[in-house]
């Protein structure tokens, strides 16, 4: 079921995977360009553990608001998901919160964890945009930003994803907007910034051949960052999207498992 709301600045379309007698909340936060449907066998497995799920299409995003890709401020973004995670306890008072943020939606999620993480029982990050992103840089020096396609071949070892994510008409498949390059480079540097998780339960999982966010440059960001629980997997051989890997399951089985520990405990 989807549900829509007014944002920061458009209307975001949110969907919700419900669950009879949920244990846990589960709010999912997608990565550029892509939006919350590609997300559909992470919801499942979720599911699968107790949760009832809500991921909103970020702003300019998927079947949400605005022009495509662009993002002005992503402190927006993150108060956009906060208004979903407001509702989510409405629809189900108590339950813990577990939020899971890839690549930019990783960013999105620390930022998240920095201003909201009292209300949160647990953060997972996956290859998130932290620290030192080399592309955003030399975008920045950049007079006009050109139009290269991603290579899909990039996103996982599983040649099927990255062809499914070629042909999706919902994905974005131009070039960066400037305004959103500016806005990238900014929240990273509010975020190494704005200080340690704390006690917030963190776990980290990045693919070791990932091209797209680089392993090491995230290493620096989530330095900057770690609070006194932080738990990290790191998966030989795996590319950006671990959650679409070929050992998807075992990634899934280790953020399920990481969660179980601390929501049921």
């Amino acid at each position: 079921m989807e549900w829509e709301f007014n944002g920061e600045r458009e209307k975001i379309t949110t969907h919700v995977w419900p669950a009879e007698e949920p244990r846990w909340i589960a709010l999912l936060a997608h990565g550029y360009g892509e939006h919350i449907g590609r997300y559909e066998h992470v919801a499942d497995t979720l599911l699968r553990h107790g949760a009832v799920v809500y991921g909103p299409d970020h702003m300019g995003h998927g079947r949400s608001g605005g022009e495509r890709v662009l993002v002005h401020d992503f402190e927006e973004v993150v108060t956009d998901l906060h208004t979903v995670e407001d509702r989510a306890r409405t629809d189900h008072p108590g339950l813990p919160v577990v939020l899971i943020g890839h690549s930019m939606g990783g960013m999105i999620a620390a930022r998240y964890a920095q201003r909201y993480g009292t209300g949160l029982t647990a953060l997972v990050l996956s290859g998130p945009v932290l620290g030192r992103w080399g592309p955003i840089k030399m975008l920045l020096e950049l007079e006009e930003i050109p139009d290269i396609p991603i290579d899909i071949a990039t996103l996982s070892r599983d040649l099927p994803v990255g062809e499914a994510y070629a042909a999706d008409p919902l994905v974005w498949h131009g070039p960066f907007k400037r305004a959103t390059v500016e806005a990238f480079d900014r929240c990273m540097a509010t975020i190494s910034a704005a200080g340690r998780l704390g006690a917030l339960p963190t776990l980290w999982v990045h693919g070791e051949a990932d091209e797209l966010v680089p392993l090491d440059a995230t290493r620096g960001g989530i330095a900057e960052i770690r609070g006194e629980d932080l738990t990290e997997i790191i998966y030989p051989g795996a590319r950006h999207e671990v959650f679409n890997e070929t050992n998807k399951d075992e990634v899934l089985a280790d953020v399920t498992g990481f969660i179980a520990r601390h929501v049921e405990s």
